[in-house]
């Protein structure tokens, strides 16, 4: 891959894109004559990962190394330019480094290649006109050679639509594989969206991957045609100003950084407008063929299949973390059984636009908007068609905040207010089962999800929510009573929460 770069302001822009590719265990190998841009790349990219412009970024030229600590990623800026041995660099601990970061190399010609085999190799020279570079981007392996092919893509459309030469910040994400950053330029804004098609999964027994069996978007048509149906029946989700379909890109209008939480607590008038705005969505008659750039997306049934599979995870996952030991295949026929139990009745309810993941997070606060307005939707790509207690279920145990009891009952109540003036017939004493059957079908797929993401993913922050899960799957017990599959669950029910390790 080839980038000409017109000025010093363009090779800063440059690694602020290379910058949002890398994830830990990366070596960029960077080489060049003197005055070619090797130190404007690399404080540029330090930077950005900083998120912080003015950062302090010193020559290593006489350390050796420096090491920067930073949020996303930890990262060691290597100067080999005065190593006289190649043996060197294993007093410079790189292997150390690559276990929690990534190395950024200067001079890597004067080190041993072999120690960084799979890394991207960056040759700076200087253009043909004053002031440009030109810069080549060698992959060294399968996963580099995709995530250029990401690059190429990624600045081929913010050329196309004027944004190549924004400024970029990082925006962070969630447990998915779509990721995102805030472009900003002349008093604008606009949200970058990368959202790559799905790679291959393990099979389950069934010979169908997770992803399929529990509808998950395929590629970045469903997020289209659900966005789309949104907008046409009145809610408010990003404005689309430019996109690439076929790789997954695009370009949307910019809803900030407001949700319906504060300081890390649910506000009570942001949470009634969504509860309003979930009770308006299932009032709404829709179509199950969407459409998006000619294609079509079909929206799935949430039904047993999907549920169990989901709940699974709680089998999979959780169980094992937390009592020691894998679950047997008698646990597993009981868990299957006391689940078909639960949710036979709830799988007879009419089916509505079931978004699947209504919470904090995805709702976003539009202060300067009015009424239902003021709410912001920006996460409905593996929506399907199921019960509507699954989105209430969603908002009012909210995994990412602690939701007081009283506004729960508070929020559940003004639901089923709304829908008796929708619907002829409304049984709200069935509602109120049902969501209690999700909320805890829900929260057990979460609690197997979180430990799945610490223990095979290397993302630890979401062990800090169990805490929250966990005192959820106790209310819904609460509220459910006796039922076959609470056994399955003593592991938490029996368990002071000071005694739940979640190291």
């Amino acid at each position: 891959m080839k980038v000409l770069l017109d000025n010093q302001r363009a090779t800063e822009l440059f690694a602020a894109d290379l910058a949002e590719l890398l994830k830990e265990g990366d070596v960029l190998a960077l080489s060049g004559d003197l005055g070619t841009g090797k130190s404007t790349l690399s404080r540029a990219l330090l930077r950005h990962l900083a998120a912080d412009p003015h950062l302090e970024v010193p020559s290593p030229t006489f350390t050796l190394v420096q090491t920067y600590d930073l949020p996303r990623m930890s990262v060691a800026h290597l100067d080999l330019y005065r190593i006289e041995e190649p043996e060197e660099l294993e007093e410079l601990g790189l292997d150390e480094y690559l276990e929690t970061g990534v190395a950024l190399i200067e001079w890597p010609e004067m080190g041993d290649p072999s120690y960084w085999l799979d890394a991207l190799d960056l040759k700076l020279t200087e253009g043909t006109e004053p002031d440009t570079r030109e810069i080549i981007l060698t992959a060294n392996s399968e996963s580099w050679q995709n995530r250029l092919d990401r690059l190429a893509a990624r600045r081929a459309l913010l050329k196309k639509s004027g944004w190549i030469d924004a400024e970029r910040e990082h925006v962070q994400g969630d447990a998915s594989m779509r990721t995102y950053f805030r472009l900003h330029k002349n008093g604008e804004t606009v949200v970058f969206m990368d959202s790559p098609p799905t790679g291959p999964e393990p099979l389950l027994p069934t010979g169908k991957t997770y992803g399929e069996t529990v509808h998950r978007a395929k590629d970045v048509t469903a997020f289209f045609a659900v966005g789309n149906a949104l907008a046409e029946h009145g809610f408010r989700v990003p404005k689309r100003l430019a996109a690439d379909p076929e790789n997954g890109l695009a370009l949307l209008e910019d809803f900030g950084d407001q949700i319906i939480t504060e300081n890390g607590e649910a506000v009570k008038e942001r949470y009634e407008l969504a509860i309003d705005d979930i009770a308006r969505l299932h009032s709404c008659n829709w179509q199950t063929e969407l459409q998006a750039d000619g294609k079509s997306h079909q929206l799935k049934p949430c039904d047993f299949e999907v549920l169990i599979t989901e709940a699974d995870l709680y089998l999979q996952w959780y169980l094992p973390y937390a009592s020691g030991a894998p679950a047997t295949e008698q646990q597993g026929r009981d868990y299957v059984e006391a689940w078909q139990e639960l949710l036979e009745p709830v799988l007879q309810s009419e089916p509505t636009l079931l978004l699947r993941d209504y919470h904090s997070p995805n709702i976003m606060w539009l202060p300067e908007a009015s009424g239902l307005n003021k709410l912001g939707l920006i996460d409905y790509q593996d929506a399907m068609v199921g019960p509507a207690a699954y989105d209430v279920a969603s908002l009012v145990y909210d995994a990412r905040v602690d939701m007081p009891a009283d506004l729960q009952e508070h929020l559940l109540q003004r639901y089923c207010d709304l829908a008796r003036k929708h619907k002829p017939i409304f049984d709200e004493m069935a509602f109120r089962n049902a969501v209690a059957v999700l909320a805890l079908q829900r929260n057990a797929k979460i609690l197997g999800a979180f430990v799945r993401l610490d223990k095979q993913l290397g993302k630890p922050k979401y062990m800090e929510m169990l805490p929250r899960i966990r005192n959820y799957v106790r209310q819904c017990f609460a509220q459910l009573g006796e039922v076959k599959l609470k056994p399955m669950f003593t592991v938490i029910l029996s368990s002071n929460e000071t005694s739940q390790s979640d190291d």
